[in-house]
């Protein structure tokens, strides 16, 4: 199943999922070229080039990476999920709560927005 094949939700799990499997190129086959990645207490970053240079390194420091999703809705386009993002670094494992928002666009993530507590984030990740 491709991208352009599935619905929104379907989409953004399998985007989800290749994060999970920390392999940043296939996350990136589910955004649009122009995609808009805010993580809205940090910065945005435009196209597949800003996604790849913000997510890349994180995702490389992590041994494991889960995203625990407790809620999650879907209407048309607009995908909306609640989550725990897990990430295992050498010695112990960070934990975020994260709300998340996915806009698509011809089958494909045009805009992820995610909300966090920044402190919490910077607390967990240290």
């Amino acid at each position: 199943m491709t991208a352009s094949d599935s619905t929104a939700l379907e989409t953004v799990n399998a985007m989800i999922r290749a994060l999970e499997q920390r392999d940043v190129e296939t996350a990136l086959s589910y955004m649009t070229d122009d995609v808009e990645y805010d993580n809205v207490p940090m910065r945005k970053v435009f196209g597949h080039d800003g996604v790849r240079e913000s997510l890349a390194p994180f995702v490389a420091s992590c041994s494991e990476i889960e995203w625990v999703i407790h809620h999650e809705a879907a209407t048309g386009d607009v995908v909306m999920n609640e989550r725990t993002d897990r990430f295992h670094f050498p010695h112990k494992w960070a934990e975020v709560k994260v709300a998340g928002l996915f806009v698509l666009r011809d089958g494909k993530i045009a805009l992820w927005r995610d909300y966090f507590d920044l402190a919490h984030a910077r607390e967990q990740l240290s």
